[in-house]
């Protein structure tokens, strides 16, 4: 534990760091040609930067698209370089599925595949009940692997495959866009032949099921999209990742938005505070996740909390509801300012999420770093062209050690 030493020094300060995932944009005509951050009231993030530092951040590294699961891992000081096998992993643990040594897991989605063949809606129209009856009909044994779903938030769920001598070396089934059909899996490498055959087998076999299972006939009954496919991505085995404890001496929790999040932190050996409130979606709570955060530093010497709303509106290319859920994030902020005698604050986001391209981009993330008596620099507004006033240029993966030294942790490095 590295820095262990210093934790219980006077004036040694406490981390709580916010992602704010898919934070970052870029100008919209519905706001008037600023970003969706730009165009929110967000008194609190201002309040914080203006009396602390900002700048820009660049996931992983300059102008790579990262993904949620690389960008953390970097964020958390994890090169995904080295550690990344794959996000399925991730998202299966994060719902409580056992993901061991040889099992290989997938991310996956319910979605609705026209008479065609091809998939009309990726997300089956956001399901908003719950698919524990679709998971359990698909949960089987198929040429001598078992086949384990689990469901997560809305169209959301995860795969595990639990047999011998399998491999994640993989493609998804996931087409990734409307329009065009599920795609069969190949294997990306001869070892993974068997792998990928019984995969097919699978997911042909569960295609009748789906087509034929009462939660179908009734949503299709009551003019809603059936859940009828399928698809998965991301395949991976969980990595071993060294404790977050053991690496930087601080005893760590997690408020997580999404399962895939949450099983990133589990699997740094962090604990997973479950606030109140729906997560991983627009509507979250986010007052019971702030609130949760700061209660959990009781306790912790950090916390990392995820709030996936700016992703989600990101993604369905909506930059004003990208900025309504960034104005009730920062509501719930007001419970932050107060905290800056004993706690570091930084607020951030995972990587950018343009509603205007409706995916993850390249482009830097504003960030804030907050405590006080801590220095201050020329960003007075927390956006994109504000905190590019600011004093910080940094990559994802050199956050901790910046976060440990405002917060006096760090030892000397040198005589």
């Amino acid at each position: 534990m590295i820095y262990a030493n210093r934790l219980h020094h006077e004036g040694v300060k406490k981390i709580l760091l916010i992602i704010m995932d898919g934070l970052g944009g870029r100008p919209s005509g519905l706001l008037g040609g600023r970003t969706s951050l730009q165009a929110a009231y967000r008194p609190n993030m201002n309040f914080l930067v203006r009396n602390g530092i900002g700048g820009l951040m660049y996931p992983v590294s300059q102008g790579i698209r990262a993904g949620s699961d690389t960008s953390h891992l970097s964020i958390l000081g994890y090169d995904p370089r080295v550690v990344y096998t794959g996000r399925g992993p991730f998202e299966a643990m994060g719902l409580g599925m056992d993901v061991s040594k040889g099992d290989v897991a997938f991310r996956a989605n319910f979605a609705t595949r026209a008479d065609s063949g091809f998939i009309s809606d990726r997300r089956a129209g956001r399901i908003q009940e719950s698919t524990d009856e679709l998971c359990r009909a698909i949960s089987l044994n198929v040429g001598g692997v078992t086949f384990e779903v689990k469901p997560g938030v809305e169209h959301r769920a995860a795969l595990v495959m639990h047999g011998d001598h399998l491999s994640s070396r993989v493609s998804d089934s996931d087409p990734h866009e409307a329009g065009k059909p599920p795609l069969d899996i190949t294997a990306t490498v001869d070892s993974a032949k068997r792998t990928a055959n019984v995969l097919n087998q699978y997911l042909e076999r569960i295609r009748k099921i789906l087509d034929d299972h009462p939660f179908n006939r009734d949503r299709v009954s009551n003019g809603k999209l059936p859940a009828n496919e399928l698809l998965i991505r991301g395949a991976g085995m969980a990595p071993d990742l060294q404790d977050f404890q053991s690496k930087y001496g601080l005893r760590a929790a997690c408020v997580a938005g999404i399962p895939m999040i949450s099983g990133i932190c589990k699997l740094m050996g962090m604990d997973i505070i479950h606030a109140k409130g729906v997560t991983g979606r627009l509507d979250s709570d986010y007052e019971s996740k702030i609130s949760s955060a700061v209660k959990s530093l009781d306790n912790h010497d950090f916390v990392i909390v995820n709030l996936k709303g700016p992703d989600i509106a990101g993604h369905d290319g909506n930059p004003l509801a990208k900025r309504d859920v960034i104005e009730r994030a920062d509501s719930a902020y007001r419970q932050l300012v107060s905290l800056g005698h004993r706690v570091v604050i930084s607020i951030t986001g995972d990587h950018s999420t343009p509603a205007e391209y409706g995916d993850h981009s390249g482009d830097p993330v504003p960030i804030l770093i907050y405590t006080e008596n801590g220095r201050k620099d020329c960003a007075k507004r927390f956006d994109e062209v504000s905190c590019s006033r600011g004093s910080l240029r940094i990559l994802s993966g050199d956050l901790m050690q910046y976060l440990l030294s405002v917060s006096d942790i760090t030892e000397k490095y040198g005589a």
